[in-house]
């Protein structure tokens, strides 16, 4: 009879069935991948009524650059190999770690992603390893972490370049062995999990510095992907702002409400410092503030443009100046080297110092 009761619950929806007495480790692990399922599902769900799927936005690239990385996605997410996603903030990091994810033989298993750089420091082993009942005050329970939940599934750390030194040590034990003690246990726990990691941070830089273990760092980029900012591929920006748009016009009722060319070419003369979430804000802000007969712009200020000059100082102005011009031409190397009268090998040289 329990087991009956048990599959119809599965028919229904339910995500797990626990008989009594239950164990209350098993019992909290399935709650957390109820929770981790429910929220992945209410993501997807909040699309039902709009034309463009989720995850269309994310493979439908014009840029040489974003084709590359989609090309390298779709080679490394078969594997199991460690992948370290490189970008400035809002360029998409977590879109494409659950695309790779979802691109995975793991893709029917949990997807974690763990904000290292939301977590206090004192809250980062117990958060991460979990602990045993009893381990400091306030362990009241056996509490399995979030990196134990995502059992068989990926683990996102996402700001990978926060983690402290002295948690960096038992991490790389980590990844190294595939197995995890908690806090006040003795016992090891096998693990089985596929690790992606991201940052806004250069590690080279943090290396050097001794702020990022040299062994943590060449043992998380098996793969490494630089993820273009939204200034290097203004080819994306037109199909990017209509998908914002869309999925607000439905949320918001304004289906009236279309970008047109003049719209778009003031949204690629802008220089996103912020990146994709940026255009996103900027699109459900305009949409929210204008009429339902036309949309009005509302773009934020350009702070590179507006940046008045305080001092003379070369080195300072000749990033200015590489910025402006790539600005100018769209992110086209040869006619921004051409106006600054530099080779486009000088150029690049002065890019990948100023790391624009």
């Amino acid at each position: 009879m329990k087991w009956k009761l048990a599959v119809e619950a599965l028919k229904n929806g339910a995500s797990d069935f626990i008989l009594k007495p239950w164990n209350n480790e098993k019992l909290y692990a399935s709650v957390n991948l109820a929770v981790d399922i429910s929220r992945k599902n209410k993501k997807l769900n909040q699309w039902e009524n709009v034309s463009i799927k989720t995850n269309q936005y994310k493979l439908e690239t014009q840029s040489a650059a974003m084709q590359e990385v989609m090309d390298q996605i779709k080679k490394v997410a078969a594997t199991d190999a460690n992948v370290l996603l490189l970008g400035e903030n809002g360029t998409g990091k977590y879109v494409l770690a659950e695309y790779i994810h979802e691109l995975s033989e793991r893709k029917n298993q949990p997807f974690v992603h763990i904000d290292l750089g939301s977590l206090s420091e004192n809250l980062f082993e117990a958060e991460l390893f979990g602990y045993k009942k009893g381990a400091f005050t306030d362990a009241n329970q056996d509490y399995s972490g979030k990196i134990e939940n995502a059992q068989n599934g990926t683990v996102f750390l996402d700001e990978i370049g926060n983690l402290p030194l002295h948690l960096q040590t038992k991490l790389l034990t980590l990844i190294q062995n595939r197995k995890l003690t908690r806090i006040g246990e003795n016992k090891e726990r096998n693990l089985d999990v596929r690790f992606i990691f991201a940052t806004n941070e250069n590690l080279k830089k943090a290396v050097s510095e001794n702020r990022f273990r040299k062994d943590l760092y060449y043992r998380i980029n098996t793969v490494e992907l630089q993820i273009p900012s939204l200034r290097n591929r203004l080819e994306d920006i037109p199909t990017l702002a209509n998908y914002f748009l869309e999925k607000y016009k439905q949320k918001y009722h304004k289906i009236d409400l279309d970008l047109n060319e003049t719209l778009i070419e003031e949204l690629i003369n802008y220089s996103w410092p912020g990146n994709i979430r940026e255009l996103d804000h900027c699109i459900e802000r305009s949409l929210i503030l204008s009429n339902e007969k036309k949309l009005k712009l509302l773009m934020p200020q350009d702070e590179e443009s507006e940046k008045p000059i305080i001092n003379l100082n070369i080195e300072e102005m000749e990033e200015i100046l590489i910025k402006k011009a790539l600005k100018k031409h769209r992110g086209n190397i040869s006619l921004a080297a051409e106006d600054l009268g530099l080779s486009r090998a000088a150029l690049y040289r002065r890019m990948d110092k100023f790391e624009l």
